[in-house]
């Protein structure tokens, strides 16, 4: 006959036997599904508490902790407290001794993932506030940029470790694979060997993982010039890293990639960087009036951060003569785009003032007399 089994702690015995008393007025059936909808709806009643006082206690500005615990712990917490209120009610359950065992195993088993679920989301709520306290949205974000690097390093690896350690724990659950596992100790100096061989390319991306996330030679939102393209580090992973190049393509490259070949990044100490413009002009071009021009324009953009700002000649050629202008800018994409500012403007000028000083091809006739053609 089914009777009321003791899984857990035992309630008193006043209580215990009116609850067997009651239990018994059901089919078993009847009463283990009443059991399950009961434990599962306080699981949940329990839940919409816990989210309705971090909910009454959240702000509405981009970032408050209670609002990250809501995003982040609202989905494991669907299953956590009504499994957890469901292992409870376990000895409220009227089964037969052959199903106690699995029963009880497959709410363990849920428990675990559901707590290893909520371990990694806990991380992510730490993330959060890292990310509030360290925001890239700075003109000198260097020190952010590095702690996010290494914080998005961390998070994949405990990620892959809670992933590993909850696998383990349910396998060693079942008894017949704790005795396989004692029989494979046996070979496991073999198979370290074979397996490392195998994995050998795997391990030493996760090795200049590594390498990369604490070095640092490369960082989220870095920008490089790689493979002869301009691009700022979007994502870097265990294996690979993904570039987010101007034009809105993906560059994607083994994360090993970066330990092994050159390559140039524009924003390993700071962001400011220097920028030119080169003009071919003819002899006769009055430099001094393109100096004049050239301090009008920097101060009349936003986008020139007032360190550097001037102009050379720095070639003479055969039929022109070459004139650098060299201006600065708190970022590569602010000197993008005042290199252009100024290179479109310093045309204009020459072209308004001095257009004879545009680049021509000369002759001279018999005479020896010098003429413009």
């Amino acid at each position: 006959m089914p009777h009321l089994l003791r899984i857990n702690n035992q309630p008193n015995k006043i209580m215990d036997n009116q609850v067997q008393a009651w239990s018994q007025q059901f089919d078993p059936w009847a009463w283990n599904l009443g059991v399950i909808v009961a434990s599962l709806a306080f699981g949940f009643i329990v839940k919409l508490v816990i989210t309705g006082i971090l909910h009454y206690y959240k702000n509405h500005d981009d970032y408050s902790l209670f609002k990250s615990i809501i995003t982040h712990l609202s989905g494991p917490l669907n299953f956590f407290v009504p499994l957890l209120t469901l292992n409870f009610s376990l000895p409220l359950f009227r089964l037969d001794t052959t199903f106690v065992n699995p029963f009880n195993r497959i709410i363990e088993i849920g428990l675990t993932i559901s707590f290893a679920g909520l371990l990694i989301s806990a991380f992510r709520i730490f993330e959060d506030y890292v990310y509030h306290q360290f925001d890239l949205n700075k003109a000198d974000n260097l020190k952010e940029r590095k702690i996010r690097t290494q914080l998005i390093f961390i998070r994949k690896v405990i990620i892959i470790l809670i992933a590993l350690i909850t696998l383990a724990i349910i396998l060693l659950s079942f008894d017949n694979v704790r005795k396989i596992g004692a029989g494979l100790l046996t070979g496991v100096g073999i198979g370290s060997i074979i397996i490392g061989f195998a994995a050998q390319k795997s391990l030493s991306n996760f090795l200049a993982g590594f390498q990369i996330a604490f070095t640092q030679p490369i960082r989220i939102d870095d920008v490089l010039v790689v493979e002869g393209e301009w691009a700022r580090v979007e994502d870097i992973t265990l294996t690979y890293v993904v570039l987010k190049i101007w034009d809105q393509r993906r560059l994607i490259l083994p994360i090993n990639y970066f330990i092994e070949k050159p390559f140039q990044n524009w924003t390993r100490n700071t962001s400011e960087i220097l920028g030119t413009v080169f003009l071919y002009v003819d002899y006769s071009i009055p430099v001094e009036s393109l100096r004049t021009e050239l301090k009008r324009l920097l101060e009349n953009s936003d986008l020139w951060d007032k360190r550097v700002g001037i102009i050379q000649v720095t070639d003479a050629r055969e039929k022109t003569m070459e004139i650098r202008a060299l201006v600065s800018a708190r970022n590569s994409s602010q000197a993008f785009d005042l290199r252009c500012y100024i290179r479109e403007n310093l045309l204009k000028f020459i072209n308004e003032t001095a257009p004879q000083s545009l680049p021509r091809t000369r002759f001279e006739n018999g005479e020896g007399v010098n003429k413009g053609g």
